[in-house]
């Protein structure tokens, strides 16, 4: 293995679930709206023009061809094998007054080895951490770049694929430690860690490895905790919401691009974070507010283009890294 060049386009693995959630329209009637949190990662990425490969499972059905074709059109590389169950994967989903979302999954999880593929940054999270037997495959991936690639986490909580808590706060925390830049919600949080404040569980990740850990709180912004334990604010992003289905993803998303182009990428990516001054992380943060913004202003997980980004950022957009 090479490894990625310095001077090369940055190169973005995601590993997780790609599915369909099945979203009530305005007239309470069932539409399919292909998703799955680390597949919205990507196809954000891919809007940005990131090269960005998603390793997962898709069914040989209609729903399949339908989240290959979104992917793709977003500028995704697909490598996708089988599901066990022959069939892509579905999240119900059930919009409250506000637009916040819930989901009710019918998916098997059964990824086999992951392709030692050559990047910058490798991204898991969601079900794909936590859920047997793929959940194993995700955790060498993520074993076998730490060092060579920025890690960054999504630990989405899903209690309704796993209620017992005890197994995944255990492979969260395992993941953690091998992370450089862990995006994580308040509520995700509250459900992995009851007893104790976001922020200070977020202070204790910070100091087992990652370089960023960043504490979304919807509508309230976001809490920033650096590896040192500074703990920087940022705020909300006023915005109609029409509902919060992809909203984290895409913040992880544009979070990403944000810190690749600062230069945080490939073997010396976690120094290079490390190093940062504050009012970049801040930057890079609000960016990704402002892209989570964009997403929750329209139905479904819609990331932002590049040009819609650059557009909301006032025309201030960096390019890429």
């Amino acid at each position: 293995m090479t490894g990625p060049l310095t001077d090369a386009p940055a190169r973005v693995l995601v590993v997780g679930e790609a599915l369909v959630d099945v979203v009530p329209d305005a007239s309470g009637q069932p539409r399919d709206h292909p998703g799955g949190s680390p597949a919205n990662v990507a196809i954000a990425l891919g809007r940005l023009d990131r090269d960005v490969r998603l390793v997962t499972l898709l069914g040989d059905d209609a729903r399949g061809g339908a989240v290959r074709a979104w992917l793709e059109a977003s500028g995704v590389t697909v490598l996708a094998g089988p599901t066990g169950t022959g069939r892509t994967s579905t999240a119900a989903v059930t919009l409250d007054a506000s637009g916040a979302a819930t989901y009710d999954f019918d998916l098997s999880w059964d990824l086999g080895p992951v392709p030692d593929e050559d990047c910058d940054v490798l991204h898991v999270g969601s079900i794909a951490t936590v859920l047997e037997p793929g959940a194993d495959a995700v955790l060498e991936a993520v074993r076998s770049q730490h060092g060579r690639a920025v890690v960054s986490l999504d630990p989405n909580a899903r209690p309704a694929i796993t209620p017992d808590r005890a197994g995944p706060v255990a492979r969260v925390e395992e993941l953690v430690a091998l992370a450089d830049v862990v995006k994580v919600s308040d509520e995700d949080l509250h459900w992995l860690h009851p007893d104790h404040d976001p922020v200070a569980t977020a202070a204790r990740w910070a100091g087992a490895g990652p370089g960023l850990v960043v504490v979304t709180r919807g509508g309230a912004g976001a809490a920033v905790v650096r590896h040192g334990g500074a703990v920087l604010e940022v705020p909300g992003v006023p915005v109609a919401v029409a509902d919060t289905v992809g909203a984290g993803d895409t913040f992880s998303g544009v979070l990403l691009d944000a810190l690749l182009d600062l230069g945080v990428r490939g073997p010396g990516g976690a120094a290079a974070l490390r190093a940062l001054p504050d009012r970049d992380v801040l930057g890079a943060v609000t960016t990704a507010a402002i892209g989570a913004a964009i997403n929750v202003s329209r139905p479904g997980a819609d990331p932002p283009w590049r040009a819609e980004l650059t557009a909301a950022l006032g025309g201030a957009g960096a390019g890429q890294g």
